[in-house]
């Protein structure tokens, strides 16, 4: 009797053990049915939910139609807003609209714009024209122009023709260059070889410098690769050092060479070292140790 006694507390003692687990699972079930039902998804379970779960839900569900119905989207149920939802979403639309039709926008439904807001669309269409036919962008419609409009747009073509030409970006119509206009392009393109040349880019006619340019665009290549050769670059040509700069060079890269050995930091040759530095970074090591 007292063993049948022990063994029944046993299974109590153990029951009672995982129901503090039990009650955190259903916890975490119920709390992610809520969040299921919440978002409108198919792993709900209504039956699961409280009275207050139940108006937390439909809360979420009508402001979710009210987002689809801001958005257009085809799930929207106007007859499940307020009158006040109504309204605004009412305003939101003719808004939006009024923006399509002075954006251009296909969506236009010109049908629903006032008369002062059709004149405003309608301005804002011959301002965006005019802008299209000034830059040479987008469609232009030359015929919905006045004359003072064209003259402007005239002169903004033939001076963004003339900055093409010169810089060697966009189309450039020669024919439509007047002498003077010409002349300046001619120099312009003479100044962006030298320049071309100076740095060594492969846009370089070197037959097209004066006698003074070539002389320059020399300097600047040797000094290129002077540059090169200190820095250790494959662009580097010894050859075309003088001896004074060969010389040097050498001296700076012993230099470097004996720092790198000496401090162990960077790229060291100890074969290139004299007897005098190679003992320097002989004892330097070994106090190291």
């Amino acid at each position: 009797m007292k063993f049948s006694l022990l063994k029944h507390f046993g299974v109590l003692s153990a029951c009672f053990g995982f129901w503090p687990i039990l009650l955190v699972a259903q916890s975490s079930d119920a709390t992610q049915n809520l969040a299921d039902c919440k978002n409108g998804w198919e792993s709900c379970d209504r039956s699961k939910l409280s009275q207050s779960e139940f108006a937390d839900v439909a809360h979420a569900e009508h402001r979710r139609d009210v987002s689809n119905c801001r958005n257009s989207f085809q799930s929207c149920d106007r007859s499940k807003l307020t009158p006040q939802e109504t309204i605004a979403l009412a305003l939101a639309d003719h808004q939006q609209n009024v923006a399509d039709c002075k954006n251009g926008m296909t969506s236009c439904d010109h049908s629903r714009l006032s008369q002062s807001e059709a004149g405003e669309s309608s301005l804002a269409q011959h301002r965006r024209n005019l802008e299209n036919c000034q830059d040479a962008f987008g469609d232009c419609d030359r015929s919905r122009l006045t004359q003072a409009e064209l003259r402007t747009v005239d002169l903004s073509l033939r001076e963004r023709n003339v900055s093409n030409c010169k810089d060697g970006a966009g189309a450039c119509e020669r024919s439509k260059l007047t002498p003077s206009q010409a002349t300046e392009v001619l120099a312009a393109e003479h100044q962006h070889n030298v320049w071309n040349c100076e740095n060594g880019w492969d846009q370089c006619d070197q037959s097209k410098l004066t006698a003074p340019e070539t002389v320059q665009v020399a300097v600047s290549e040797h000094r290129r690769n002077i540059s090169a050769c200190t820095a250790g670059e494959e662009a580097c040509d010894y050859s075309r050092l003088t001896p004074t700069e060969a010389t040097m060079l050498a001296a700076s890269e012993h230099k470097r060479n004996y720092t790198a050995c000496l401090t162990g930091s960077g790229y060291c040759d100890l074969s290139r070292l004299s007897v005098e530095e190679a003992h320097s970074v002989y004892l330097k090591q070994n106090a190291a140790r």
